[in-house]
C-alpha cells in the first residue's frame, strides 16, 4: 500500500454502503444516517466474517442436494426420468449442443462452485491476516460478487422447458426437488458475497504501516 495515500477512515469519514456517500465520523456520532439516502451507517459491515462465515456454509450444505437430486423429472409415455445438473451437461454434448452444454456447465456448476472456493479464500486471508496482494483480493472479490446471479441459468432453462413440454400424457417436463436447492444455493452465495466487506482486506494493511 502507498504511504503517500489516504483511507477515508484516517481521515475521520464514513462511507455509506447504499450511495457511497462520505459522511464526517462527527455526523455520524450525531446522527448514524446517510443525509442523502437515510441508510444506516457503520464503519464496517456489523459481524461481517461471522456471518459470511454462516452463509457460505448454508451454500455447502444446500449444494450437496442441489447436484445429487435431479434438476429436470421428464415422463414420456408414462415413463419417468430424473436429470441432474451435470447429466443434462452430458446429455447436450452427446447431442451435440456443445454450446448450451458448455452455458449450463459454466453458470450451473462452474461459477457456484468457484464462487464459494473464492469466499472461503478471503475469508481466511482476512482471518490470518494477511497481507498478500490486497488489491488483487478485492478485484476478486468484485468479479465474484458480479457474476454470482448468473448462475440462475439454470433454473431459467428449467422454467422453460416446464412452460413449453406440456404434451399431456405423451410427454411432459416438471422441475425437479433440485432446482429449490440449486436456487438457495445461489441466492445464499448472493447474500454471503454482499455480507463480507472487502475493506477488511486493507485494514491489516493500514493497521501495519
Amino acid at each position: 500500500m502507498n504511504k503517500s495515500a489516504v483511507t477515508a477512515r484516517q481521515m475521520g469519514l464514513i462511507n455509506c454502503h447504499d450511495c457511497h456517500l462520505l459522511t464526517p465520523e462527527e455526523q455520524f456520532q450525531a446522527h448514524p444516517h446517510c443525509p442523502r439516502c437515510g441508510a444506516h451507517l457503520h464503519p464496517r459491515k456489523p459481524n461481517s466474517l461471522t456471518r459470511t462465515w454462516a452463509l457460505v456454509w448454508t451454500a455447502i450444505i444446500l449444494i450437496i442436494p442441489a447436484n445429487v437430486l435431479p434438476m429436470t423429472i421428464t415422463t414420456t409415455l408414462g415413463a419417468q426420468e430424473g436429470d441432474t445438473i451435470m447429466s443434462g451437461v452430458l446429455y447436450f454434448m452427446q447431442s451435440g449442443s456443445w454450446e448450451i452444454a458448455s452455458v449450463i456447465f459454466i453458470a450451473s456448476i462452474f461459477f457456484p462452485f468457484c464462487k464459494l472456493l473464492i469466499l472461503i479464500f478471503l475469508l481466511t486471508s482476512v482471518r490470518l491476516q494477511s497481507r498478500w496482494r490486497p488489491k488483487d483480493r478485492t478485484s476478486l472479490y468484485r468479479l465474484t460478487e458480479l457474476v454470482g446471479r448468473w448462475s440462475m441459468v439454470d433454473i431459467y432453462v428449467v422454467t422453460i422447458l416446464v412452460a413449453l413440454v406440456k404434451l399431456g400424457a405423451v410427454a411432459s417436463i416438471e422441475a425437479g426437488p433440485a432446482a429449490i436447492f440449486f436456487a438457495a444455493v445461489v441466492t445464499t452465495t448472493m447474500f454471503a458475497a454482499e455480507s463480507f466487506d472487502p475493506r477488511l482486506i486493507w485494514d491489516v494493511i493500514e493497521e501495519k504501516i
